[in-house]
C-alpha cells in the first residue's frame, strides 16, 4: 500500500465540501476512520491508493482530481453571499466549492479565449445610490434600462455562473479572486426578474465592498440600493412611472425595466412617487396575488453570451463537454451545474459534441 506523494489535501477538502459531507460521513462511507481523514486534510498524511479509491468512489471524483495543483476556492471571508444569515454552514461551504469548480474552468477559459479585462469601477464608500450613477456614467448606460445584466457584467470582465444549488437559501455571491478578477455566481433556479436583481445587488458589493466588510444587514442594504437604482435609475422612474397606482400600472410599468412588481413598488416608494399608504397597500395586493415567491407575468431568463459562444466554439471543433472536464480531472456532471440556465449544456449521460477553439480565440460581446 504505497502513499500518493503528489496528493493535495485542499482538493480533498474542496470535493468533501462541495459533496455536503462532514470527515466523520466521509470516513463512515469510505471505511475509514474520522482521525485518518482529518490527517489527509491536514496534510500531515498521505492516503494510501486504496484509501483515496474509496474517497474517490464516495465522493464522485476521478482519483486524478486529487493529485492537481491548489485551487483555492472562494472563502468565506472574501464572499458575499444575499441571504447569508439563513444559510447553514454547509451549505455555505457547498457554495464555495463549486465556486473553485467555477476557477478551474475559467482558467481553462482564460487560456482558450481572450475575454475583456474587469473594468469595475472602485466606488469603496461611496453613497449606493451614488455610486450606481457612477457605474452607470462610466459604463455609458445614460438612463436607459440595462437590455441584460449578465451581458452587461461580462463585456466588463466579469465572470459569470450558476449556481443551480437546489434551495432558496443560497440567492447569489461574488467575490474578487486574487483581487483581480471579479466572479458573479447565480442561483439560476430563481425568476429572471429576481436573478437580474440578484447580478445587480452582486456588483453593488464588488463596487462598494472591494476593500472592506462585505457581510451584514448594513452592507447587504447598501447592495440592494446600488441594485435598485442601477436598475431603475430615479430620472427614468420619474419619467415613466409617476402615474403608477394600481396593480395593472405596476405590472405594465415593470417590463420597461425588466423587475419584478415588488422592486419597483419599492423604487417608487423610494422617489417619493408613492404615498406609505399607497405603498403599503400595494405591497399587501401583489403578496395576496403571490408575487413574493413566484413573479408576475414573468420575462425571458438571461442567458450568458460568454459560455454559450465558449460552448458554441468548442462544439464546431468536435470536443465534448466531457473531454473538457477530463482535461480538468473532474467529472461532466461537475462543470453542468455551474453553467446550468446560462448556457445550453446536455444533461450527464451524454456526450454532445463541444469544440476546443484555437489557442487565443476572441469572444466579441455585443
Amino acid at each position: 500500500m504505497t502513499e500518493l506523494s503528489d496528493f493535495n489535501p485542499s482538493r480533498l477538502i474542496l470535493a468533501r465540501q462541495r459533496r455536503s459531507f462532514t470527515m466523520k460521513l466521509l470516513a463512515d462511507r469510505a471505511g475509514l476512520s474520522s482521525k485518518l481523514i482529518s490527517l489527509y486534510e491536514s496534510g500531515s498524511q498521505s492516503p494510501t491508493s486504496e484509501s483515496l479509491t474509496a474517497i474517490a468512489r464516495e465522493l464522485n471524483f476521478p482519483i486524478q482530481f486529487f493529485l492537481g495543483k491548489d485551487i483555492e476556492p472562494p472563502t468565506g471571508e472574501n464572499a458575499s453571499f444575499r441571504s447569508f444569515s439563513r444559510m447553514t454552514s454547509g451549505q455555505r461551504d457547498a457554495a464555495l466549492a463549486a465556486g473553485g469548480i467555477a476557477y478551474l474552468f475559467s482558467d481553462w477559459v482564460d487560456k482558450e479565449f481572450n475575454l475583456p479585462s474587469p473594468r469595475i469601477p472602485d466606488c469603496s464608500g461611496m453613497d449606493p445610490e451614488a455610486a450606481a450613477m457612477v457605474v452607470r456614467s462610466e459604463w455609458l448606460l445614460g438612463h436607459a434600462p440595462v437590455k441584460n445584466m449578465v451581458h452587461l457584467l461580462e463585456s466588463k470582465g466579469v465572470r459569470v455562473f450558476s449556481l443551480a444549488e437546489e434551495t432558496n437559501q443560497v440567492n447569489a455571491f461574488s467575490c474578487w479572486r486574487r483581487g483581480t478578477t471579479p466572479f458573479v455566481f447565480l442561483n439560476t433556479q430563481k425568476s429572471a426578474e429576481a436573478s437580474r436583481f440578484d447580478a445587480a445587488h452582486e456588483l453593488g458589493h464588488l463596487v462598494l465592498h472591494r476593500h472592506g466588510e462585505n457581510k451584514g444587514k448594513e452592507v447587504e442594504a447598501e447592495a440592494n440600493s446600488f441594485a435598485s437604482a442601477l436598475l431603475m435609475p430615479r430620472e427614468s422612474v420619474l419619467a415613466y412611472a409617476s402615474c403608477c397606482r394600481t396593480i395593472a400600472d405596476i405590472v405594465k410599468a415593470k417590463k420597461y425595466w425588466n423587475v419584478s412588481a415588488m422592486a419597483l413598488v419599492y423604487r417608487l416608494h423610494k422617489v417619493d412617487l408613492l404615498s406609505e399608504w399607497t405603498y403599503r397597500d400595494l405591497c399587501v395586493e401583489l403578496s395576496k396575488k403571490g408575487a413574493r415567491t413566484s413573479e408576475i407575468d414573468p420575462s425571458p431568463r438571461e442567458t450568458s453570451q460568454v459560455l454559450q459562444k465558449v460552448l458554441s466554439f468548442t462544439r464546431d471543433s468536435g470536443k465534448t463537454l466531457h473531454a473538457v472536464a477530463a482535461e480538468l480531472s473532474l467529472t461532466q456532471s461537475e462543470l453542468t451545474p455551474i453553467l446550468f440556465g446560462l448556457a445550453p449544456v446536455s444533461l450527464p449521460g451524454r456526450q454532445d459534441a463541444l469544440a476546443v477553439p484555437r489557442k487565443g480565440a476572441n469572444l466579441r460581446l455585443v
